[in-house]
């Protein structure tokens, strides 16, 4: 019986240590593959920083290319880098607060304005067109009546002019050889342009214009004032620079170029590419053109490539109808491919209706009027288009939606005997493809 208990003894200590054994082995597996996953985690980590950081420097790269940097130096990667490091301990180490501190610093961004400072367009039919083309100098000018005062041709550096020699106040001046002049010959919709020369140290010195002839119709009281730096209409004037800039104007001699619309109540007043007034009910019916100079002291008052001309339908509506539009409000310097300043409104409107409309596709169209060589009109009709595709392009036109190609004087519009005929002629056409 002892035998029997010690027996059974010795098998519960036997199967305790097997069972020990096992256990021990158990233990034994389990950390043997808790430390290698942990070899393998290290590793997949390392592995992921590696590609983390090869994918960084590729991103880089083509960040660089794109940006047309330079590739950092060695010396310049560790700075970089030794900043990167400081950055990315700065930021763990911060709290909650500094960081809401940090995202209400950045800055919103600011609001844009949008505003159309020069919007003026041409009208497209023109009524009246004076360049001062084969005047005799010395001579009253020969497409123009006289109010009151002395107004001649004259040559001043070396192009033809209106010399105002003597007006005094208005309603004085010249007024425009048109038919039916003592009725109402101004449409509805209309716009006035000419060149204007303001002498250096000529304090006063203006030009006036009156809507209506003062010779042959009814009086209007309102003259439109222009001097080199301000316009006036009735009780309503605006300068176009501060005070304090006026007389570093006046001791320069200019030329300004002044442009008005008429929009059937509404009067609009531009110098050069700034506009100056916006009246939207001047209570008048403009029916004629009187224009005057205020020489009260000796001066040189000049005017020069005056044009009149009726209002048009908008171009974008013009373009829906005919597959095109026309305008002559696209300017040149003579003979040259030179766009002149006041041409801006018009290409302005252009990028505009293109910005709006991405669907369309321009031929850029140069014409000319028949004066002069056909060979050269025929290039210099080429190179005007071109150059207004290439404004166009300046602006933001993607160049694939624009063509060029130039007519000389092969296409008129109009008749080249006269001055309104030919500056009908010159013009530009987008044609729609």
């Amino acid at each position: 019986m002892v035998k029997l208990s010690r027996l059974m003894l010795l098998m519960v200590l036997f199967s305790t240590t097997v069972s020990a054994q096992v256990n021990l082995n158990n233990v034994v597996k389990r950390s043997v593959n808790k430390a290698e996953r942990n070899v393998e985690n290290r590793v997949e980590k390392r592995l992921d920083k590696g590609v983390d950081k090869a994918l960084d420097k590729t991103e880089e790269g083509i960040d660089g290319t794109v940006k047309g940097e330079k590739k950092p130096t060695k010396t310049k990667e560790k700075e970089n880098a030794g900043s990167a490091e400081t950055t990315k301990a700065e930021n763990s180490g911060a709290s909650s607060t500094e960081s809401n501190e940090n995202s209400t610093s950045v800055e919103a961004p600011k609001p844009v304005l949008e505003w159309a400072r020069y919007d003026f367009v041409p009208g497209s039919e023109i009524i009246f067109e004076d360049n001062q083309e084969d005047e005799t100098n010395g001579e009253f000018p020969s497409k123009w009546d006289l109010v009151k005062g002395t107004i001649e041709n004259a040559v001043f550096d070396g192009q033809n002019v209106i010399y105002f020699r003597e007006t005094g106040n208005a309603p004085n001046g010249i007024i425009p050889l048109i038919e039916n002049r003592k009725e109402d010959y101004l449409p509805d919709e209309f716009t006035l342009e000419f060149d204007a020369f303001f002498e250096a140290d000529k304090y006063n010195r203006s030009y006036s214009i009156l809507f209506f002839d003062a010779k042959n119709q009814k009086k209007i009281l309102k003259p439109l004032k222009i001097n080199v730096n301000e316009a006036d209409y009735g009780n309503i004037s605006k300068k176009q620079f501060p005070e304090t800039d006026r007389p570093n104007m006046n001791k320069t001699s200019i030329w300004r170029h002044v442009a008005i619309s008429f929009n059937k109540r509404a009067l609009k007043i531009y110098l050069d590419d700034a506009r100056l007034l916006n009246i939207p009910n001047i209570e008048e019916n403009p029916t004629g053109i009187t224009l005057s100079a205020y020489n009260h002291s000796e001066g040189m008052f000049f005017i020069k490539n005056i044009r009149l001309a009726k209002g048009a339908v908008p171009l974008y509506d013009k373009l829906l109808t005919d597959g095109k539009f026309v305008t002559t409000g696209i300017k040149f310097e003579v003979n040259k491919a030179t766009i002149k300043p006041e041409s801006m409104g018009t290409i302005n409107y252009v990028v505009k209706m293109m910005t709006d409309h991405p669907e369309l596709k321009f031929s850029v169209e140069g014409h000319t009027d028949s004066d002069g060589d056909e060979n050269l009109n025929q290039k210099l009709s080429e190179a005007r288009a071109k150059v207004v595709m290439a404004k166009l392009t300046e602006l933001g036109i993607d160049p694939q939606r624009l063509t060029s190609q130039g007519f000389g004087e092969n296409h008129p519009l109009s008749s080249n005997t006269n001055s309104e005929g030919k500056a009908q002629n010159r013009r530009v056409e987008f044609v729609k493809w």
